[in-house]
């Protein structure tokens, strides 16, 4: 008799590298943030939470795995 093979869940929330629109600084930040992440050079809010994925303000540069 075969043994199934059972599928490791892989997470769904990621880290994304995220460009400033006034600034053009580029931070690293968590896809799914639980509080408002600002911009370190300028003070500008980047992404807000929404319950579940952030609300990103800035550019998508790079999705890190």
């Amino acid at each position: 008799m075969r043994k199934h093979k059972i599928p490791i869940p892989e997470p769904k929330s990621r880290f994304v590298r995220v460009q400033c629109p006034d600034c053009g600084n580029e931070q690293i930040l968590f896809d799914h943030a639980t509080f408002p992440v600002r911009c370190i050079v300028c003070g500008r809010i980047l992404a807000t939470p929404t319950g579940g994925k952030a609300r990103i303000y800035g550019k998508i540069i790079q999705i890190l795995t």
